[in-house]
């Protein structure tokens, strides 16, 4: 069976640089996201310059439908999947009222019930074979509640809260979980997320680079938690010592804040 990784939301930004130092590293990768033309031309360039093989799959993950699509790329192509990076995710900024639940229930399809069904289907087949990788992509968003950001955030502590415990579950399997949180990252997430506005942006902002190969390093030693950026650590630091939930909302809040707030 060929060995793979497969890297959701490698159509850009942090997955595609997660992508890139894979196929440094001579493994072959099996990419997702929605868009099949720019899946199709970073396969070309890719298996070019790298000499690998890339698998496309061109699928929505926030749909029951986009496990099945990658499954079935695992199994026609007899692979075996040794290290699982989910990365795709998206955001929604503004008072929790005014955005749409339709776009609510996407988001929790994307970032919460797709990384559980990957992880666990994935995650077995590792343990059935003696070793595996899995890094699921989280945010410093998900380490304290967020005001304007407040579902994006309780999707990626979810995300934090899971990867930590089957990292705990793992420990004699061979197979590691490890969860990376960036803050705010150079990509096109902000404008997904409509935060064109937001404080957040205004200064300190990690390139995309950067954090995929902070988070790979993490994932390939088997850490449990890496946050990539001084600032951010420190954010984290503090956000977990705080001792009064309110102190921690204001704080969040004026962080989270426009700027015309």
């Amino acid at each position: 069976m060929k060995e793979v990784a497969i890297i959701t939301g490698a159509s850009g930004g942090i997955g595609y640089e997660i992508a890139l130092l894979f196929a440094q590293k001579k493994i072959d990768i099996l990419i997702v996201a929605r868009n099949e033309k720019k899946l199709e031309n970073i396969k070309s360039a890719i298996e070019q310059q790298y000499n690998i093989t890339v698998f496309c799959v061109a699928t929505d993950l926030a749909t029951s439908e986009g496990f099945v699509a990658i499954n079935n790329c695992v199994t026609s192509n007899n692979l075996s999947v040794n290290y699982l990076v989910n990365n795709a995710g998206f955001g929604d900024y503004g008072f929790f009222t005014e955005r749409s639940m339709e776009k609510y229930s996407e988001m929790l399809g994307l970032n919460i019930i797709s990384v559980t069904e990957l992880t666990y289907y994935y995650a077995k087949q590792m343990i059935k074979n003696g070793k595996g990788r899995i890094l699921n992509v989280a945010s410093t968003a998900g380490i304290q509640p967020d005001p304007y950001f407040a579902v994006y955030g309780a999707s990626k502590a979810y995300v934090i809260s899971l990867t930590e415990a089957i990292h705990k579950e793992f420990e004699n399997t061979r197979v590691t979980a490890t969860v990376l949180s960036p803050g705010a990252t150079k990509t096109k997430f902000m404008e997904r997320a409509d935060m064109s506005d937001a404080k957040l942006y205004e200064s300190g902002v990690m390139s995309a680079k950067k954090v995929a190969q902070v988070g790979f390093d993490g994932m390939m030693r088997g850490s449990l938690h890496v946050i990539p950026g001084f600032k951010n650590k420190l954010l984290a630091f503090f956000s977990s010592i705080m001792p009064s939930s309110k102190l921690r909302l204001n704080i969040a809040a004026k962080v989270m804040g426009r700027n015309d707030q």
